[in-house]
């Protein structure tokens, strides 16, 4: 019928990107606010947010691991007049969870517009400005390592 159900504005900026869990109960954005949003899908609760300093294009959820990646970056015509370190164009990998960035990928010369894990969750690709799409395929250090965190 067209008729909205429900809304919500949690972000301050533009929202770059949306997207479902494996599961659909969950779905991420991605904002110019420089943050990520991990929702209900139901309720529309807010969950989680995952905080960086440059605004974020792209984020996904792994299929099988309580991982995200973000991508993002300022435009290289915006870099030179702000921190450089809003320039970097790492694909940045955050636990679902604990909201706690644990590793970054290099690879894209600008920003990454779009991210997406494959449906095994084995690898992931990005597509960024630079005109690339980069596959990568993860080791097994990946699926071995476990996140540190007090249980007080």
């Amino acid at each position: 019928t067209g008729k909205k159900i429900h809304s919500i504005k949690e972000h301050t900026h533009q929202i770059n990107d949306m997207q479902l869990s494996r599961d659909g109960t969950m779905f991420i954005t991605a904002s110019k606010d420089q943050t990520a949003k991990l929702f209900d899908t139901s309720s529309l609760e807010l969950l989680k947010e995952y905080k960086t300093e440059r605004p974020v294009n792209s984020a996904a959820l792994s299929p099988i691991l309580d991982h995200v990646v973000l991508g993002g970056g300022q435009d290289a015509m915006e870099v030179t007049t702000t921190s450089t370190r809003q320039g970097k164009f790492d694909a940045r990998f955050f636990h679902l969870v604990f909201e706690e960035e644990f590793g970054r990928i290099k690879g894209h010369f600008g920003p990454i517009n779009s991210l997406a894990f494959h449906p095994d969750g084995k690898s992931y690709a990005s597509g960024g400005e630079d005109g690339y799409v980069r596959v990568q395929s993860f080791d097994q250090s990946y699926f071995d390592y476990t996140f540190d965190y007090n249980r007080d």
